[in-house]
């Protein structure tokens, strides 16, 4: 069986065992096709790990995403896996080749004019009253979704002392600052609180039953928020957080105070916001700059 023919084959596997689609088979047979261009001369069956690690480094070179690449690699291994059951290889070379890792992505964030937007809505009703301190405290205090829910009346909430305690993650309990305009949020709700609260319940945000709202819920109301002011993007709990951070390092460049605020074990975790920070930076540089300006 000739190299061709055994791709031929291969492929041909994928479609009548496997009952792979049309999609998927052509995906295979464009990742075969690169390792065939790569190879040249040489037989694809012949090939050591040495060379498709070169040519895996080759395609990285060329600017392939790291998602593309750890595709052609699954293809490859998939066909040579292949060629070593029928025997026509001792082992498969693709054995330990790994694409690198995938960046991840940027967290989303507000601008300031956006968090202003959101959370300067009018809210009269109770249940506007309780979503106006959730997301107070979201943005003042950079909570998790988790944390939110889980705070009560009589418990983690120093309104005199402008502080929340709350307990993260692996029950690692943290103090952050709690700022002028989610105490006066707070305060305005607990006002109201006893029109939706059950007189037995402890948490301190509850749902239109009575009892505590959960995080699904949170989400929910945050997201209706958001539309009603017209913002243009989708805002759910995170981003307020990673607004937060984004703002205070903005303004303070303390990565270490972020990290604490945040309740991240590692500093590393922190410096994501970094990269949010220089976006922000780039955005004023190239706004302000003379020379910074495209033509």
């Amino acid at each position: 069986m000739t190299a061709d023919t055994a791709v031929a084959a291969f492929l041909a596997a994928l479609t009548q065992q496997r009952r792979a689609s049309p999609h998927t088979v052509a995906a295979y047979r464009r990742d075969l096709a690169k390792l065939s261009a790569l190879a040249g001369a040489a037989p694809l069956p012949e090939l050591l790990p040495h060379q498709l690690k070169r040519y895996a480094m080759q395609l990285h070179g060329q600017g392939l995403a790291a998602r593309s690449l750890a595709r052609a690699l699954s293809s490859w291994r998939a066909y040579y896996r292949w060629l070593a059951k029928r025997g026509a290889i001792a082992a498969n070379p693709c054995d330990g080749l790994k694409a690198p890792k995938q960046p991840k992505p940027l967290p989303k964030a507000l601008s300031i004019d956006q968090t202003q937007a959101l959370l300067d809505a009018p809210a009269a009703e109770a249940a506007e009253l309780r979503d106006k301190a959730m997301f107070e405290l979201f943005y003042s205090s950079g909570l998790r979704l988790s944390e939110l829910a889980s705070l009560d009346v009589n418990g983690g909430l120093d309104l005199a002392e402008g502080v929340v305690i709350v307990t993260g993650k692996r029950g690692k309990t943290r103090a952050v600052p709690l700022g002028g305009k989610a105490a006066e949020a707070v305060r305005a709700w607990l006002a109201r609180r006893g029109e939706l609260a059950k007189s037995d319940e402890p948490a301190l945000f509850v749902g239109a039953r009575g009892r505590r709202i959960g995080p699904r819920g949170i989400e929910r109301r945050l997201d209706l928020w958001g539309r009603q002011s017209g913002l243009g993007v989708h805002v759910h709990p995170h981003m307020l957080r990673h607004s937060f951070a984004s703002h205070v390092l903005q303004s303070s460049g303390d990565l270490r105070a972020v990290q604490e605020m945040l309740g991240h074990a590692s500093i590393s975790t922190t410096q994501i916001y970094t990269h949010l920070d220089f976006q922000h930076l780039a955005k004023v540089y190239d706004a302000a700059h003379p020379r910074a300006k495209k033509k």
